[in-house]
């Protein structure tokens, strides 16, 4: 098929919502009845875009949305969302006015942050909803254990502060059974110190996409799936425990062909040459599409069914793969980067081994100059 010159740069992530729609439903069938599901769609969902994901999801009944910061929340109320949304990170100064004005959710573990809240709730005259973040491990964010129950009576004098959950995140689930169980048993110390200081909420929430799989009963009321939404998994471990479709296809075309002489070397630094007569193609895409520079030399895509390597060092805006084994190619010819073509598939796992990193962090480098494009 050859490439209309005009239809612009063919480079594009594909989401499918329909694929969306089957991991959210393969959740649902692991977690507990009356457990309800939040949906992290934290940094632009994972690189699937936050707004056509978010309407999705709403659409199929998620009961919150979570974010990182409050900027990502104001990204979805301006673009239509109205589930609740939870601000996983807490809040910075600035950005009270934000959570009263957009209708947002804050996760709450510093008492200055309560204050600016009681202030704000104050002057509006109006109560604000917030969740409470407890660290039982993770070493992040949330307050110690240990300073909990004068944490706690802080919060009980704030009268305009509803506390309509409790949550603490799993570090270790698919790495050391041992420290999750001890996460999961301090978890259950705070939230027994919250019910014997008379405080109650609605939400109890600690578990995230790996918990769901490998510990489906250390769940709360309230779920955190992520990662799994979009068809990857927290880690290989998973792959055979629940069954995904990838949301997200990376294609592009063939945007120039050449024949090259044996001993040609490719690209930057030179450290691809040709062992023999070959058939170049350059493709659209590079590193500041996040197509990662780690490839170089390394990554393969798929044309025609079949998979080429990639010749040479990732450029800013291009790559070459070596097509000499592949018959019949042409400028225009559909490049598959991530995703199916024919028989043959390209996921995150396989390119975060390639790079030494995460499905999550392939995902998530696919950058803002890489149109999106909605099926289903």
């Amino acid at each position: 098929m050859k490439m209309n010159i005009s239809s612009g740069r063919p480079t594009v992530g594909e989401v499918d919502l329909e694929a969306l729609e089957f991991n959210y439903r393969q959740i649902q069938k692991r977690i507990s009845e009356g457990v309800k599901l939040l949906a992290v769609v934290k940094a632009d969902a994972y690189g699937h875009g936050a707004i056509p994901v978010s309407l999705k999801l709403e659409k199929l009944g998620v009961e919150y949305l979570g974010v990182a910061i409050p900027e990502e929340g104001v990204e979805l109320r301006k673009g239509g969302v109205k589930a609740p949304i939870l601000v996983l990170g807490g809040i910075f100064g600035g950005e009270v006015d934000q959570i009263f004005r957009f209708r947002l959710t804050p996760v709450i573990f510093r008492k200055d942050s309560l204050k600016l809240l009681s202030r704000e709730a104050e002057r509006r005259r109006r109560k604000v909803k917030v969740h409470l973040k407890v660290d039982t491990g993770m070493g992040r964010l949330g307050v110690p254990l240990s300073l909990w129950p004068d944490f706690l009576k802080e919060v009980k004098r704030f009268t305009k502060i509803e506390i309509e959950g409790v949550l603490s995140h799993f570090s270790m689930t698919d790495e050391e059974k041992g420290y999750t169980q001890n996460q999961w048993r301090a978890f259950q110390r705070a939230v027994a110190i919250v019910k014997e200081m008379g405080i109650s909420c609605q939400y109890l929430h600690m578990a995230s996409s790996a918990t769901l799989t490998a510990f489906s009963t250390y769940s709360g009321n309230l779920v955190r799936p992520g990662i799994m939404l979009y068809g990857s998994y927290p880690s290989p471990a998973f792959q055979a425990l629940i069954s995904l479709k990838p949301v997200m296809t990376l294609k592009t075309r063939i945007h120039f062909l050449k024949s090259v002489p044996s001993e040609t070397r490719i690209s930057y630094g030179g450290t691809f040459t040709t062992k023999r007569e070959s058939l170049i193609a350059t493709l659209p895409i590079g590193y500041a599409d996040g197509y990662s520079r780690h490839l170089s030399n390394h990554g393969e895509v798929l044309i025609h069914g079949k998979r080429a390597p990639v010749a040479g060092k990732v450029c800013m805006d291009f790559i070459m793969v070596d097509v000499t084994d592949i018959p019949r190619v042409s400028v225009g010819d559909e490049v598959i980067l991530m995703g199916r073509q024919g028989r043959e598939q390209i996921t995150a796992e396989e390119i975060a081994v390639k790079i030494n990193s995460i499905s999550y962090e392939v995902l998530c480098l696919i950058g803002k100059r890489v149109p999106r494009v909605y099926k289903g």
